[in-house]
């Protein structure tokens, strides 16, 4: 790549081409960092001495603040893009101008292949550059042509001062794309939500029945392994073959995380190659917001379903003031593919599969009301509206943004989530060597009692702490005896929400902070134990009645 002598910031509303542009014209992949040091977690592509660092897309009124602080850190050294949509021109200059007004650079004009045959649209664009005395190239970032390309990295070369204020001259034009469906608030809502979760749902449940019908053969073929490890001494035996080990637990989780993550990242990928995702993100937003969260957020939850890490790492893109609400709900509510799965199979081993429905329903509304009661005012506030307004245009996503996009999230989930994982199981396996989870498991069982539990369910709970499948020991024929079917539905939602699993922990401490972590684990023991009581009174009223 060379050595970095100059560095191009791009700025610009969330769907409107950036990651597409930079993609095309630089040809590398990315790598993720902080921006000089802030919060702002960006995308960083090298280019022949250059770096184009991709930040997120503004989404929010408040993602106005996020973007001026990440402005604030540049150097004399650095050239800002501003990307604006060529069919919104006047409405991106006037929102976008200001908050890069001193800096120097160029304007970048997607979506000029629907605007390029407008009468008179040439001419606009030569009045308004002519005015602000700066370079603006249209083009289709989908089609970057060697001539779009020549002319972006000359303006790159000479960048000229953006102004304090929007141009008096303007476009005079606003092309939106037709809604005839996602226009009507209601309709538009059931249609976007079906959108959002059928197939989401549809991908978990395909992954997970893929994964049980490979689980056999994998364990099959790791089994003579996994007898000559345990012939070990000790200390290895229980770091590779325990119930933590690197052996016993790698397999299992390629099986059954990985296919939910290559189903959620080329899902995640259309939605957004086609435009779908915006329209979406104005369709839902208005009954989203009053709970803290982004509408596409919930796109981020259910993908917790298949593994909480992706989806964690995927809020990089959320809104500046929602981040924390989605990060909260993830750990909450997200029941990644080993607790799903685990929390089936307690059911089924009592016999009360009808037990998932209550299960699912409740662990979906405590979600939202912990959501409604734990996100921040602007993330609740009316004032703090989309800048977006179905503005996407809906095509055919191509193959190469699909990869692209999916590409990252899979980039993400073996860089960010697998070294953590292994990590967190070398600890475990210590900890279960040395007995300290028998003994939490003791020190927990006396406070089972305020749940109406035995003290057999402590054992559980603290090991789905560690890791969600801890929860199958509910199903074991001592523990399952004693346990009435309420108890179990009790056990089972207390096991999964009252602390995420250490891997998700130490993801949202390495995305956020490790102070930030600890207040989510804090709030989030209180939430769970509170709910979890509830459920007991009325899990006891509704048997009693």
């Amino acid at each position: 790549m060379g050595i970095v002598t100059d560095s191009v910031v791009l700025i610009g509303k969330e769907s409107v081409g950036k990651s597409q542009l930079v993609a095309s014209l630089t040809g590398s992949p990315a790598h993720v960092a902080n921006f000089r040091g802030s919060t702002v977690t960006c995308e960083i592509y090298g280019d022949n001495g250059r770096e184009f660092v991709d930040t997120p897309g503004i989404l929010r009124r408040s993602d106005n603040e996020t973007t001026r602080a990440a402005l604030a850190r540049l150097s004399q050294s650095d050239t800002v893009l501003l990307v604006a949509k060529a069919t919104h021109l006047d409405d991106d200059l006037a929102d976008l101008l200001p908050l890069v007004a001193g800096k120097r650079g160029a304007i970048a004009l997607t979506y000029w292949d629907k605007m390029r045959d407008q009468p008179g649209a040439a001419e606009a664009l030569s009045r308004i550059g002519c005015e602000l005395h700066l370079e603006i190239v249209p083009f289709d970032a989908r089609r970057l042509s060697l001539h779009d390309r020549a002319r972006l990295r000359a303006a790159l070369d000479a960048p000229q001062a953006f102004p304090e204020a929007p141009p008096s001259a303007r476009a005079g034009w606003c092309v939106e794309p037709r809604r005839p469906r996602f226009h009507s608030r209601l309709i538009g809502a059931l249609l976007a939500f079906t959108l959002l979760f059928g197939p989401t749902l549809a991908a978990v449940g395909l992954a997970n029945s893929f994964a049980a019908v490979v689980e056999p053969a994998v364990q099959e073929a790791t089994a003579r392994l996994v007898e000559e490890l345990a012939t070990w001494p000790s200390p290895f035996k229980i770091v590779l073959v325990g119930r933590y080990g690197f052996v016993t637990m790698f397999p299992l989780m390629l099986v059954w995380a990985l296919p939910t993550v290559v189903l959620f990242a080329l899902l995640l990928a259309v939605y957004k190659a086609s435009g779908l995702i915006d329209r979406l993100t104005v369709a839902l937003d208005p009954f989203t917001r009053p709970l803290g969260l982004a509408a596409r957020d919930l796109v981020r939850v259910l993908m917790g379903f298949g593994c909480n890490v992706p989806a964690v790492i995927n809020t990089r893109a959320c809104s500046a003031c929602s981040r924390g609400s989605c990060l909260s709900a993830i750990a909450f509510g997200s029941a990644c593919s080993y607790q799903l799965g685990a929390t089936l199979a307690v059911f089924a081993a009592a016999k009360a599969v009808w037990l998932v429905v209550p299960y699912l329903v409740y662990l979906g509304l405590t979600t939202l009301i912990y959501s409604r009661l734990t996100s921040p005012p602007e993330a609740r506030s009316g004032a703090n509206l989309l800048v977006l307004h179905g503005r996407d245009f809906l095509q055919w996503p191509g193959p190469s943004a699909i990869l692209r996009e999916a590409s990252s999230t899979l980039r993400h989930f073996f860089v960010g989530a697998m070294p953590v994982f292994l990590l967190i199981t070398f600890f475990a396996s210590l900890l279960d060597g040395m007995g300290m989870l028998s003994v939490l498991s003791r020190w927990l069982a006396p406070v089972m009692r305020l749940f109406g539990l035995p003290p057999q369910a402590a054992s559980a709970v603290v090991l789905a702490s560690i890791r969600k499948d801890g929860i199958l020991l509910l199903g074991e024929p001592k523990t399952a005896v004693a346990l009435s079917d309420s108890q179990i539905l009790t056990a089972a939602y207390l096991a999964g929400v009252l602390f995420p699993c250490l891997v998700t922990a130490w993801t949202i401490a390495r995305e956020q902070s490790w102070r930030f972590a600890a207040r989510l684990l804090a709030r989030q023991a209180v939430a769970a134990v509170g709910f979890t009581l509830i459920l007991t009174w009325t899990m006891k009223a509704c048997f009693a009645w």
